[in-house]
């Protein structure tokens, strides 16, 4: 008996190891959010993923909590996130369902500035310098993460300004007015931002380093993503895409050119880098 179950045993595992290995899915379900450091992240790696021989479907979110609920659903496979500060709640509430993937940016920085001309160096002085910037620090849209650290910034620092809560095409407007008078005025900004080209902006030192320091991106997926997907996996792993690259895409975009003209002008400036990248392994 022990013999014959045995055999049976050995030609079921002949059996199995001669069916055909699952083949790897051909489209990948991409999520992102129509912000200038993410767009083009997003527009690079597809590009690389389509050349891999991917169809690449991409779907925009409009903030953080939706986008990782729809890829711990599966709704989406992959999205670029920062996960150890902007989006760190929405990763620990996540993670158990989802993986890393491999790192595509280095750098990110979000603080509140000032105009080089304005003759402060410190969130410290604010409050002395109040009347100057008319009681206000012009902010962004609510429930961004910078706008968070910002408001944690102002308690901790006991700043008497006005967190101005608005949208970013306001802050610019507002910055653009000032910059041109030469008035005084606090914002907050970040890197990678075009602003930061075409305005000379200093960051406000943060003593009590409330503002996180320069942030990477990753490409994170649903948990598995990278065993079932392995060249899919291969391939966004050799994208990395400088943030510096990333605020000249958004300053060309600014200059007149539409985001996706701006992201193929580099693909073309950098076809031998991308060649390089899709120098992968076949399976």
């Amino acid at each position: 008996m022990k013999t014959m179950w045995k055999a049976l045993c050995a030609a079921a595992m002949i059996g199995m190891s001669m069916l055909p290995a699952r083949a790897e899915e051909k489209t990948i379900n991409m999520g992102t959010l129509s912000w200038e450091d993410l767009t083009p992240i997003t527009g690079i790696t597809k590009k690389v993923l389509e050349d891999a021989g991917y169809t690449v479907k991409v779907t925009e979110f409009s903030e953080w909590g939706i986008a990782y609920a729809a890829l711990a659903k599966g709704d989406i496979q992959v999205l670029a996130s920062q996960t150890d500060y902007v989006a760190q709640d929405y990763w620990n509430k996540n993670k158990n369902r989802l993986e890393k993937i491999s790192p595509v940016s280095h750098g990110l920085y979000q603080g509140i500035a000032v105009p080089k001309y304005v003759p402060i160096d410190s969130l410290e002085q604010l409050n002395e310098n109040s009347d100057k910037f008319s009681g206000k620090i012009i902010g962004i849209e609510p429930g961004s993460g910078l706008m968070k650290d910002a408001s944690n910034a102002v308690k901790d620092y006991g700043i008497k300004l006005q967190l101005v809560e608005g949208s970013t095409a306001a802050m610019t407007a507002a910055l653009k007015s000032a910059y041109d008078r030469k008035e005084w005025i606090a914002v907050t900004i970040w890197e990678p931002s075009w602003m930061v080209q075409k305005y000379e902006v200093k960051y406000l030192k943060d003593p009590k380093g409330v503002f996180p320091p320069p942030q990477s991106y990753y490409w994170i997926g649903q948990k598995g993503f990278s065993a079932d997907n392995p060249r899919a996996r291969e391939a966004m792993a050799s994208v990395y895409v400088p943030i510096a690259d990333i605020t000249a895409i958004n300053g060309a975009v600014k200059d007149g050119k539409t985001m996706d003209q701006a992201v193929q002008d580099w693909i073309g400036a950098n076809a031998d880098l991308i060649k390089r990248w899709e120098n992968i392994k076949k399976n």
